[in-house]
């Protein structure tokens, strides 16, 4: 039976070896060993990096995104209202058009605001599809698909990290009584789970606005907030730990990005927000500065609103304003 999956990303894996032959070049040339595993696991996480570099992109359209569906909010809430008890078809079809209809007006659907992760599935497959290659290059005789040679892929079905091999999952480490291979396959589901917890729960607790918060959307919201960790905890079960490094690495550095943008950008109206605006009026208080806009430069957004100068204009005597008008 074809390798269907293999075809199809293909051209993912090539680049993804192109990555990591690019990284192994780089740490063997400061002076490391290629085999080691710490080598193959910092070449793992350079590839992480960047992925994430390069979807930094359509994480800021993500936010974008995210505001607009805020904004859409109370429409959308009129038009669920208006068809609220509704279940024949065509209440159901004209409630459709007219939510696809709103967010084609505004520019936006839910949808975008999964983007990074959607295109990050295809990389995570491609990368586990790779080393999965590499770890039967032995048996097969034949390096990757790109510049993973033989050599290569040898090396990395050879290589542990503290006794566990890289290409063993879990599920070896119980049947192979791999004592190293099961403690750090754990402690990395651990980080894992932990990390995606973290980010969903700074995400709901900080950067949502009251009216968010009373949606059916929140409290679906926090039914995954509590699933999502145990679907990490099953599937990581079969994962090698090689693809454990990226997708741990990936995690955190999406709690660092989040971190940030909750921290500079956050929702207007969300308690993120009001902490921000605490922030910036304590800046201003240290600094002495009364106008907001001379301590954020002009053409500066607050929350994403102009901010306007709070500088008191003089008064004008009549006299003094008939010199400065124009001469004729």
């Amino acid at each position: 039976m074809p390798d269907i999956f293999g075809t199809i990303l293909w051209p993912l894996k090539w680049v993804i070896e192109a990555i990591l032959v690019g990284f192994h070049w780089l740490f063997t040339s400061l002076g490391m060993d290629g085999n080691l595993g710490i080598t193959w696991i910092l070449m793992i996480v350079g590839l992480t990096f960047v992925v994430r570099a390069a979807l930094i992109p359509l994480f800021v359209k993500q936010i974008k995104s995210q505001r607009k569906m805020l904004e859409v909010a109370p429409e959308l809430k009129r038009i669920q209202d208006k068809y609220k008890g509704k279940k024949d078809q065509y209440s159901r079809e004209a409630m459709s058009r007219e939510t696809m209809a709103l967010y084609g007006k505004h520019g936006t659907n839910p949808l975008s605001s999964c983007l990074p992760m959607l295109v990050q599935m295809p990389v995570f497959l491609a990368l586990f599809y790779t080393l999965n290659d590499a770890v039967h290059s032995i048996d097969s005789g034949k390096g990757g698909v790109g510049l993973l040679n033989l050599d290569l892929a040898n090396s990395f079905a050879n290589a542990d990290f503290l006794g566990a091999p890289l290409a063993s999952t879990l599920q070896h480490g119980f049947q192979d009584g791999n004592v190293a291979t099961i403690v750090i396959a754990i402690a990395m589901i651990i980080v894992m789970t932990g990390a995606q917890f973290i980010t969903q729960l700074q995400i709901m607790s900080k950067n949502q606005t009251p009216e968010m918060k009373s949606s059916p959307m929140y409290k679906q919201q926090r039914i995954l907030l509590y699933i999502l960790p145990l679907v990490f905890v099953f599937t990581s079960f079969y994962f090698p730990l090689g693809v454990m490094f990226y997708w741990v690495a990936s995690n955190l550095w999406t709690v660092g990005q989040q971190f940030l943008v909750i921290r500079n950008m956050p929702t207007p109206g969300s308690e993120a927000a009001l902490a921000r605006e605490a922030r910036l009026a304590r800046r201003r208080q240290r600094l002495g500065i009364a106008d907001p806009t001379e301590a954020l430069g002009e053409g500066a957004t607050l929350n994403g609103e102009p901010v306007k100068s709070t500088q008191r204009q003089q008064p004008v005597s009549k006299s003094r304003a008939k010199k400065k008008g124009p001469r004729k």
